[in-house]
C-alpha cells in the first residue's frame, strides 16, 4: 500500500507545481496587459497562448465591470481554491497509505 501513497505524494506535487505555474502565467498576463507589449514577442505569445485556455471560459460567464476584466483575478481565485483543497486533500490521501 506504500507504493500507492508514494504514488498520491508524487501527483500532488507535480499538480503543486502545474497549478503554481499557471499562477504566474496569470500574473504575467495581467502585468503584460497593463503594458501593452508587442504582440509578435515570441514570450508574449507564449504567455497568451498559455493563459488564454484558462481565462476563455471565465470570460464567458463574467461580463467585464467597467472596462476591467475581472477574469484573472477569479482564475487566481480558483488556482488557489484548487492548491489548497485538492493538493492538500491529495497530500493527506497519501499520508494514510504510508
Amino acid at each position: 500500500m506504500f507504493m500507492i501513497g508514494y504514488f498520491l505524494q508524487a501527483v500532488a506535487a507535480v499538480l503543486s507545481i502545474a497549478l503554481n505555474i499557471a499562477l504566474v502565467v496569470i500574473i504575467a498576463r495581467a502585468i503584460l496587459s497593463w503594458v501593452s507589449p508587442d504582440p509578435y514577442n515570441p514570450i508574449v505569445r507564449i504567455i497568451n497562448q498559455i493563459s488564454e485556455p484558462i481565462l476563455f471560459p471565465i470570460r464567458k460567464r463574467v461580463p467585464y465591470f467597467s472596462g476591467i476584466d475581472l477574469s484573472p483575478i477569479i482564475a487566481l481565485m480558483i488556482i488557489y481554491f484548487l492548491d489548497i483543497f485538492l493538493v492538500q486533500t491529495i497530500g493527506r490521501m497519501a499520508a494514510s497509505f504510508t
